[in-house]
């Protein structure tokens, strides 16, 4: 079977906004609150506090998005809520109003795409609230409800918030505030596929799925995928699954994942014992222990052979997401780290995919304080900010960083060499994440070219030979990489 993915995902550098901790209007608009009480936008943020960020004040940063080289938004959810985050949903047909509501995404949309930006929602199909209304029923009614095999529901009476007693249904991860949907029922199953097809005609590019693996139904993901690209066979569906995914990712369900097996080898090689523990070791991504070059090459070689090559290219990669701590509070506010691991992760196949925020270097330990909002400009970092620009300009300028060949080349201590070929276009990318200057010399005699322009970063770039027994000379300064082009 041949597989096909969204071409576009392909050419895709992707920011995540969580729509509460973006930007809040500052135009004159018609708000459900005038005075509602939020939390202070600068202080830290708590487990059920609203900041008061919505799509208004997103419509209106448009503009600094794009001029980071962003062409794709993924949204953490927007549906009607009772939760800063979202992920409990009481409507999925309702934006909630407190972020502007329906129209306020239309014109959010709309202005995206007069920019060229493509946007994916969450999509939260496995659970969803005891304030959604199907949920509500069976609470009031009991065992007259009409919605009861819409749930699972194991008992009677059924306890929706008081801890003291047994839920007697099943919530998700055993939190009676997600009651989980009975997916073995054709009507609930047919309800979420007519949820996802309308948004794609409504207009987004794709859904990003969560907990997707919780949903064992067969042939579920299989007729999702039908349903959705049968609107738009552009549509990107992008799954929420931590570790190997094949299961997920044989052509016939996702286009990709969120590639957490690229963020905790790339953290590990490029932050090594400056990596906080405490901030990762409740997550399943591991940038931990410390990698040397050889250990990082191999894992990424791995990773690079687990999937078909045409699902690598629509991969989502990241290195920190609403569900993580970020980068910055990780690797102990050691900016080469962060820079990087920046670097790795655009010149890595896939699309990339930036946390709002990250970058300008804004900290936070593990959720919620990974959930701050945007941060002042006077509070911004702006080499970080240079170096995102930097790395992504060149990613939309070569298209061999995007869709060409991925070759080791070198992986030997702390120093990682890597090119990317597409035709007779080709880029050498190098890591050197040690703290002394370091030498390598390689044979780069598979290469056509000889890259000696510096592009980025500083390095000094001596050749010798021809043909297939060329060789390259770097030296790289500590704590540093570098990207060569053909002059």
């Amino acid at each position: 079977m041949e597989i096909q993915t969204p071409d576009w995902v392909k050419h895709a550098v992707f920011y995540q906004i969580f729509p509460d901790r973006f930007a809040k209007s500052k135009q004159e608009r018609k708000r459900l609150h005038v005075n509602a009480p939020w939390e202070d936008w600068e202080a830290m943020p708590t487990l059920q506090g609203y900041k008061g960020g919505d799509l208004w004040g997103i419509l209106e940063q448009l503009d600094y998005i794009q001029s980071l080289g962003i062409n794709a938004i993924y949204f953490t959810p927007i549906f009607q809520s009772a939760s800063n985050h979202r992920y409990h949903t009481h409507d999925y047909y309702q934006v909630d109003p407190m972020l502007g509501g329906n129209q306020a995404f239309r014109d959010l949309l709309d202005g995206a795409h007069e920019r060229n930006i493509k946007v994916v929602l969450d999509g939260v199909f496995n659970h969803s609230s005891r304030g959604f209304f199907f949920f509500h029923d069976v609470l009031e009614n009991g065992s007259y409800s009409p919605w009861l095999n819409w749930f699972k529901i194991e008992g009677w009476p059924l306890s929706a918030y008081n801890g003291d007693f047994p839920a007697n249904y099943e919530g998700w991860g055993g939190n009676r505030a997600l009651p989980v949907f009975n997916h073995d029922n054709p009507e609930v199953r047919e309800y979420i596929m007519e949820i996802a097809e309308y948004w794609i005609k409504f207009g987004v590019d794709g859904w990003r799925l969560d907990v997707p693996f919780e949903i064992r139904t067969p042939g579920f993901w299989q007729e999702f995928r039908t349903r959705v690209k049968a609107v738009n066979p552009e549509a990107y569906i992008v799954g929420e699954v931590w570790g190997d995914s094949r299961e997920w990712l044989d052509g016939t369900q996702f286009d990709g994942v969120m590639n957490y097996l690229f963020a905790g080898p790339t953290i590990a090689f490029a932050a090594g014992d400056r990596v906080v523990l405490e901030q990762v070791q409740s997550r399943d991504y591991k940038p931990y222990p410390p990698l040397f070059a050889a250990e990082y090459g191999q894992k990424i070689q791995e990773l690079l052979q687990l999937y078909p090559w045409e699902i690598q290219l629509t991969q989502l990669n990241l290195l920190a997401s609403h569900d993580t701590a970020r980068l910055m509070t990780i690797a102990g506010e050691d900016i080469p780290s962060i820079e990087l691991s920046t670097l790795l992760l655009l010149t890595f196949p896939g699309a990339p995919s930036i946390y709002y925020g990250d970058e300008v270097g804004l900290p936070g330990a593990i959720d919620p304080d990974s959930r701050r909002g945007f941060p002042l400009e006077a509070n911004w970092d702006t080499e970080i900010l240079n170096t995102h620009r930097q790395l992504i300009t060149l990613r939309h300028t070569y298209p061999c960083l995007r869709t060409g060949d991925y070759q080791v080349l070198y992986a030997q201590g702390e120093i990682y060499i890597f090119a990317r070929t597409l035709g007779s276009e080709e880029l050498i990318i190098a890591v050197n994440a040690g703290t002394a200057e370091a030498k390598a010399s390689l044979n780069a005699g598979k290469l056509q070219t000889q890259p000696s322009k510096i592009l980025y970063g500083t390095a000094s770039v001596e050749w010798n030979g021809d043909g297939e027994s060329k060789q390259l000379t770097l030296n790289l300064p500590p704590r540093t990489g570098c990207i060569l082009g053909v002059g």
